[in-house]
Order: structure tokens, then sequence, then C-alpha cells
């Protein structure tokens, strides 16, 4: 069962924090899974701590990573078209939410459409809604915000007991940036059919997806020369330090980023300069890593328009218009929830 606790609730903000049944992973849990398989791995849902949160956004402003600065171009020239492709009014409900500042793009295009907007943010950083949301109510009196600080599946599970159809809305749902491609094929799938299970016939997701492209303008966005990513990563390392009595020697460390052509994916690793032995308190358990080992602790999938028409049509939606920046470097699709339960 999933619990709810309301942090913050006003005429027009309401945020309420979802905790995950008991059974469900957590970061003791996921570390110690991790830590002990080969090869070692540590989930990307866990790089999202206050500092991790903060340090995203610093990576989204660099002149490498090129996906912010394309999607974002996507949604101010074709707001208004993508609006006006789902006919409202609408509810949009965002999963990932971080800052919003891609969102106000849509919210502001819905707004000039539609009198008022209930807006239902899902982010695991709470400092991140609370701050996002203020900034938007502050901009749009029209707007309420409905906002849940959990990760996707949490609040997915949830929201699906508790979003009926509405005769007057439909539900649009709103995945930005390359998170997406974050998830393994097979979970890609499980996510998208998750969201579809929340939405009603008619109703919509926006996916923002990342293409192919070469080598060359790929690697430099997840391993820009300032080290700002590589901050990120190491972050998760510093995380683990501080909320499960570890000591790893962060400086022991670095960051790794390799494109796997066959698989189509960016996959990133902290590598072990040299051998070491690290301790984590909290959970009793004790890690050794050879010189050069790897903790794989995200991939990046990349997709072209044919994977994208198929994972749609394979998880109950059918893809119905694709906006692209002037480049083509990315993309943001619109799928339509089919007649499928």
């Amino acid at each position: 069962m999933l619990s709810q606790s309301r942090l913050r609730s006003d005429d027009r903000l309401r945020i309420e924090r979802l905790t995950p049944s008991a059974d469900s992973s957590s970061l003791a849990t996921d570390v110690r899974e991790g830590l002990t398989r080969q090869p070692k791995r540590l989930l990307p849902k866990y790089f999202y701590d206050e500092l991790g949160s903060r340090l995203f956004e610093a990576i989204c402003a660099l002149p490498e990573y090129y996906l912010t600065r394309s999607e974002s171009e996507i949604l101010r020239d074709n707001a208004r078209e993508i609006v006006a492709s789902i006919a409202g009014p609408v509810r949009l409900l965002e999963l990932g939410s971080g800052s919003a500042e891609k969102t106000r793009y849509l919210i502001e295009a819905l707004l000039a459409n539609q009198p008022e907007l209930h807006y239902l943010p899902v982010d695991i950083s709470e400092s991140s809604l609370e701050l996002s949301s203020q900034r938007l109510l502050r901009l749009h009196p029209g707007l309420r915000i409905t906002a849940f600080a959990a990760d996707y599946f949490t609040a997915l599970e949830a929201l699906a007991g508790s979003m009926p159809a509405d005769p007057k809305r439909r539900t649009v749902a709103l995945f930005l940036g390359s998170n997406l491609g974050n998830f393994g094929r097979d979970e890609s799938r499980e996510f998208l059919r998750a969201v579809r299970r929340l939405l009603h016939p008619g109703d919509a997701l926006l996916l923002g997806a990342d293409l192919k492209k070469s080598p060359e303008i790929l690697l430099p966005a997840y391993d820009d020369s300032i080290g700002v990513t590589a901050a990120f990563n190491l972050n998760l390392l510093s995380r683990i330090n501080r909320e499960l009595d570890a000591d790893f020697d962060v400086r022991k460390f670095h960051h790794s980023a390799t494109y796997n052509e066959e698989l189509g994916r960016i996959e990133i690793r902290l590598i072990s300069q040299a051998p070491q032995l690290v301790h984590v308190h909290a959970i009793d358990l004790e890690v050794s890593f050879d010189g050069g080992e790897g903790i794989h602790t995200e991939n990046s999938h990349k997709f072209d328009l044919e994977q994208l028409a198929g994972l749609a049509r394979e998880t109950g939606f059918v893809p119905a218009k694709t906006w692209f920046d002037g480049a083509r470097l990315f993309s943001f699709n619109l799928f339509v929830a089919d007649g499928r339960a």
C-alpha cells in the first residue's frame, strides 16, 4: 500500500509526499543489491538529492548539453501548435518536472486556450517542487497545482486509482528531456504501459526523446569540459557516504562516458582508479574494487522514429505527430491513448 502525507496546502497549491509500500526498493536495499552484483551498479534515480538536482540544472546550461536547448527550441517555437493538436480543455500531469523551466511554454499556451489549468507535477525532489510551483503560481493566476514528491512508478501507482475520467477535460501526461532513454528496453515499455493505465482513450502523452546521432556530438554532452557531469555522477557516492555512513573516497573514482553503438546508448560509469575496500556501515557491507573496475550508474538510449512509433503501438498509444528542433537532434512526440484497456 502507498502512504501519503501532505507537505503543504493552500487554495492553489497542494504538495504531497507519496511513500512506496514496504516491499518497494529503498536506497539501502538498492545499494546492497547493486554493489554485490557483477558488474556493480547504482540506480540513476538516486542522483537527485538536493545537490544532485542543482548539479543537473547546471548540466542543462552547459554548451555541450544540446538536449535542453534543442527541446526548449521545439517547445518555444511550437507550443501553440502542440496544444492545438490536443483538443482541450486539459489537465497537465508532468513526470519528473524538475525546475519546470521548459514546461512553462506549454502552460502559457494552454492558458491562452482555457481560463484555468490544473497542473500535476511529479518529482523526487521536494525542494524542486516547492520552488518551481511558487514561481509558476506567481506568473499564472489561472494555474492550480497539485504536486507529488515521489519517483515515477510510485506516483503512477498512486494516481492510477485517483484520476477518474473527466468529461470536461482530457489528461495530458508530459515526460520531457531524455528520461525515457534512461530506462532499459523492457523498463521503458513497463513505464509507458503504466502511463497508459492512468489515461483514458483520447488522452495523450507528450514525450521528449533524444535521437541517434554521431558520437562526436553525443559524448561531450555526457562528459563536459569543466566536469559538471562528473561531479553529478560522483555525488552519488557522496550521497551514500552521507545517508548510509559509507567511506567511499570520491577522489579515487573517476567519471566515464562511452557510446555503445550496437545498443544505441551512452553508458555512464564510475571507475575505481586503484584497488580499494569500501565499507557501507549502515547496512554492514564491505565492498572490494579492483583497479579499473566500474560501477554502472546510467544508460541513455537514443532512438530513431521507427523505434519510437513501435514503442507507442506496443504500449497502447497511437503515434500522432512529431516535432523537431532545427538541427533535428531531438524529437518531441504526441502519442494518443488508443481504445485498448
